[in-house]
């Protein structure tokens, strides 16, 4: 993900800081030095970065800061919240329009990822009630609009499109078709170009001209870093853009573009494209990812691709067995599948907490694991799925035939079932409650149990 070599930097920079316990005014300003050099290397604007190292160090040289107990933290708590309000403090919606439909303006320079983030911003409003259309305003660049169309299909979202017409035309037109046919949002798919040009720019102001929107939307690419900042910089002087929408920040980009955007442009970042799948977006929340940057983790996003994934009724019929004290293969593998459905494991380790520690580096993960799991279970009988006990040497090497796998790949998937399967005996015993009050405190459990999914 993006940031990694930033948090790297600043956790070791806080190391520093926790090893020496008591704090001098120059021991904070020798890991100001660290953040500074860090902030840059990961493209940050040299401007931000000097307002950012400035207002941390204005309160960490401060005596409650200085004269406390855990001053290290109270640094780190500092960063912490500076960091926030850098990317904005607080997650913000879209502009909903009181008469329908609303109408969101996608604007970026080519190869940003307007069309196919846009059409998985449409699809996350659908989710969410919303009856949304896509207009395909680009008629410039070849195969635009039947991208479009495709992505349109797969999500099942309605396009508008009338060709290579002129594209503020279109945009007229798709917005009287929506307020027809009841469609409550329009995403205008407007042209992008490698480079902003005057052409570009008066054809984006026509069309905000004619249609109004609610919202103009920039779509940056944060593997661009100081050029996506530079764009959002031209793009709101000319267009005064309402929000930001950053994609790639699943990649291994320096995590720039998202530090600097929102203090140049004064614009929210509203949502952050985390991948290639057309689910793969998420609202910004920037208290969330500032905790990522500190490898503080992510539990509520974590928390809540763990619901999104959750099939409710097979989570009552799992309930009812563990109080029967019964886990098969079969439910190893409903829980497989929707673990699955959460995104990489990368990703969901991202989102723990304290990855960042040097013992986590030596964590592995094998994203093949799952597909080979997936494979073996699929192979076995409904018998041996609830019986694993009768797997004897015979009925795994069919297995291991029918599945593509080697047997010592069966024998590691029934140990990380056994490992599983014990993980939940303990915390239905006796004094579990306890337990699990006392990680709710911060106790959390190490990740021991993660040897129980295939993968880690």
């Amino acid at each position: 993900m993006a940031f990694e070599g930033l948090s790297d930097k600043l956790s070791n920079a806080f190391q520093k800081l926790r090893s020496k316990g008591r704090l001098t005014e120059n021991d904070v300003k020798e890991s100001m030095r660290e953040i500074r050099l860090a902030l840059l290397e990961a493209d940050v604007s040299y401007k931000v970065v000097k307002d950012f190292t400035k207002q941390v160090t204005a309160r960490a040289v401060g005596a409650d800061v200085l004269e406390s107990l855990t001053p290290a933290q109270m640094i780190v708590k500092i960063v912490n919240e500076e960091l926030c309000r850098l990317m904005g403090s607080e997650n913000q919606k879209i502009q909903i329009s009181s008469s329908p439909p609303t109408v969101v303006m996608l604007v970026g320079l080519q190869g940003a990822g307007k069309t196919t983030n846009g059409a998985k911003l449409a699809g996350l409003m659908q989710k969410q009630g919303k009856r949304p259309l896509l207009a395909a305003c680009d008629v410039y660049r070849p195969a635009a609009i039947k991208q479009l169309e495709v992505v349109g299909e797969k999500l099942g979202i309605e396009v508008f499109q009338m060709g290579t017409s002129n594209p503020v035309d279109i945009a007229k037109a798709a917005v009287e078709y929506a307020k027809k046919h009841g469609f409550d949002m329009v995403f205008l798919d407007t042209a992008g170009r490698l480079h902003i040009d005057e052409a570009l720019m008066e054809e984006l102001k026509a069309i905000k001209a004619a249609v109004e929107p609610a919202e103009i939307m920039l779509v940056v690419d944060a593997m661009t870093g100081q050029d996506a900042v530079n764009a959002a910089q031209s793009f709101n002087d000319l267009l005064d853009i309402d929000s930001v929408m950053l994609t790639k920040l699943d990649g291994d980009a320096r995590g720039g573009a998202a530090l600097s955007v929102k203090a140049i442009t004064g614009k929210p970042i509203k949502f952050a494209g985390m991948g290639e799948k057309l689910d793969q977006i998420e609202p910004f929340y920037p208290d969330r990812m500032a905790s990522r940057i500190l490898g503080m983790g992510d539990v509520l996003t974590l928390i809540e691709k763990a619901e999104q994934a959750m099939d409710a009724k097979k989570a009552k019929e799992l309930e009812e067995r563990l109080k029967n004290n019964k886990f098969t293969l079969t439910d190893y593998y409903d829980q497989l599948m929707q673990l699955k459905g959460m995104g990489s494991l990368d990703e969901i380790l991202g989102m723990m907490p304290g990855m960042n520690s040097a013992a986590m580096k030596n964590v592995k993960v094998d994203e093949g694991a799952l597909t080979r799991t997936e494979a073996i279970i699929l192979s076995m009988t409904p018998y041996e799925r609830e019986n694993p006990s009768c797997l004897n040497h015979s009925r795994k090497r069919r297995i291991a035939a029918g599945s593509g796998v080697k047997v010592e790949e069966i024998n590691k998937l029934l140990k990380s079932y056994e490992m599983m399967r014990n993980m939940i005996r303990q915390f239905s015993a006796p004094g579990a409650k306890k337990k699990m009050k006392r990680m709710g405190k911060g106790g959390f459990p190490n990740l021991g149990g993660m040897g129980g999914f295939p993968g880690f």
